[in-house]
């Protein structure tokens, strides 16, 4: 019986050099010079915190961000969950966004149900943060691939680990 698993990993050297390319881009940039804008990612909590003097530097900051993060690895902005603003000290603001990676209880059942409802010949079962699929055929493999990816748009999913 032939099997593959749905999981959504972030690959953070590819974040680390959005990060990275969108912070040269601050630096450079003429409107941003003499102002507290910035990006930093704390890699043990994968946590994105962006800085800056006002909601609309913020703004910018994620319009320079997240092309950078989309370059880099496909869909990756979708796995930010983006946390409120928060003023700090004086006119300065900051927003936190984390990284989610793996696939969450709520989204591996709705992944399950999607299959079952399906009528596609395959069981569906979920491993930790993972969703695994096994059937006897790879037509029916295949085309549960299609549907699901077809159908869940909102988050990043990532299919592999294929055994025969």
């Amino acid at each position: 019986m032939s099997s593959f698993d749905f999981t959504s990993e972030a690959d953070m050297e590819a974040l680390k050099n959005a990060i990275d390319v969108a912070g040269r881009a601050i630096t450079n940039r003429y409107d941003f010079k003499g102002t507290s804008a910035k990006v930093e990612l704390n890699d043990k909590e994968k946590l994105i915190t962006i800085w800056g003097d006002s909601d609309f530097q913020l703004d910018q900051i994620k319009d320079l961000l997240f092309p950078a993060m989309e370059k880099k690895e496909k869909e990756s902005v979708k796995r930010l969950d983006h946390q409120p603003v928060q003023k700090i000290s004086g006119n300065k603001v900051k927003q936190e966004m984390k990284v989610r990676s793996g696939i969450d209880s709520d989204l591996a059942k709705k992944i399950v149900k999607l299959i079952k409802d399906s009528k596609i010949k395959v069981q569906a079962s979920i491993q930790g943060d993972a969703v695994r699929v096994s059937g006897a055929k790879r037509d029916e493999l295949q085309a549960c691939i299609a549907m699901v990816t077809k159908a869940i748009t909102d988050f990043p999913l990532k299919h592999g680990n294929y055994r025969d």
